[in-house]
């Protein structure tokens, strides 16, 4: 019998074979790394380690995000209050930041906090820390894949829903994927609900380069994590020490790439598969789209979103972006 048999209240679990492996996780690795260019979504970069090392790169001098984004936060309290549907279950996508999500809790107030994640351990350990700031805040911690839609705790079916995406992990994806998710999200969060999503800038090609591969290498670990993950759940013999962290700017997609470079030739096998890869040959293993008005409101009205507000942080480096579920139209 699958593990993901098991239940337990308020809770999805992700889908694991009798081994224990995410059968989706391992899908994807196989998938990627048999393509021409190698490639693996970004989301198996957050493993437990790996959200531990993401929080350590959000604290790093050259990763310029974290502070835009928390200094709307700070800055905008009460326009989100006025904005946002009172009493509403806030539900985030992906384990709560110690600094951003509790910032937003604070201004608005809510009926319920729901955070949705894939790390089941860092997720229950955020949720913990968000119980013991707001006492009086009821918490449901849901463990699931939130690229597909998610069943909700009955305690928050009648409440009105704010989904909350910060950190511009919607650029991590390509416009077909994150249309997909967006429009997830609006399946998971119902009609009438509405979308506070983080969107990074376009901006200087420099500073968008340094916040990928900044000086003290952590977020070379974090890039090379996935290859330590694989070789542990997936039973791999992926040479780590024969991998490098690569972060460069594709200016003809709006974005900034990490790869996994080879400084070798090499072999190794997955789940019993085997693999090559030619010095120089890279795993593609991130995406970050950077965008400008233009850009976002089409994402969010092809995701199935209409937007109705935003805010820039003081240097226009990053833009949160209230939205709302779109009325389905057949016609314009």
């Amino acid at each position: 019998m699958s593990t993901s048999s098991t239940a337990r209240q308020g809770l999805e679990l992700v889908d694991r074979d009798e081994s224990g492996v995410d059968r989706a996780f391992r899908a994807d690795v196989l998938k990627g790394l048999s393509q021409e260019q190698k490639a693996i979504p970004a989301r198996w970069l957050y493993d437990d380690a790996g959200s531990q090392l993401f929080e350590d790169i959000t604290k790093l001098p050259e990763y310029y995000p974290t502070r835009s984004e928390t200094e709307i936060l700070q800055d905008h309290g009460e326009e989100f209050a006025a904005a946002i549907a009172p009493g509403c279950a806030v539900v985030e996508f992906g384990s709560g930041s110690s600094v951003k999500t509790p910032l937003l809790l604070s201004a608005i107030a809510p009926a319920a906090y729901v955070p949705l994640d894939i790390s089941g351990d860092f997720l229950r350990a955020s949720a913990k820390q968000l119980s013991a700031k707001f006492p009086g805040l009821p918490v449901h911690p849901v463990e699931a894949d939130f690229m597909r839609k998610v069943s909700l705790p009955d305690q928050v079916t009648d409440l009105p829903k704010l989904g909350f995406f910060p950190g511009s992990t919607i650029g991590n994806m390509v416009a077909r994927t994150s249309v997909d998710l967006l429009r997830t999200m609006r399946d998971t969060l119902g009609d009438k609900a509405q979308l506070l999503i983080g969107m990074d800038l376009i901006k200087d090609a420099a500073v968008l380069t340094a916040a990928y591969d900044d000086a003290a290498g952590v977020t070379g670990e974090f890039n090379l994590n996935l290859a330590r993950r694989i070789n542990r759940e997936l039973d791999a013999t992926i040479p780590v020490d024969q991998l490098r962290h690569v972060a460069l700017w594709n200016d003809d997609f709006a974005r900034i790439e990490m790869h996994c470079e080879a400084l070798d030739d090499i072999e190794f096998t997955v789940a019993g598969q085997q693999f090559a890869m030619a010095k120089g040959d890279t795993i593609h293993t991130e995406n970050s789209h950077k965008f400008d008005r233009r850009s976002a409101n089409t994402l969010l009205l092809a995701g199935g979103w209409t937007p109705m507000q935003r805010w820039t942080d003081s240097q226009r480096r990053f833009s949160l972006i209230l939205a709302e579920a779109s009325i389905v139209r057949s016609a314009p």
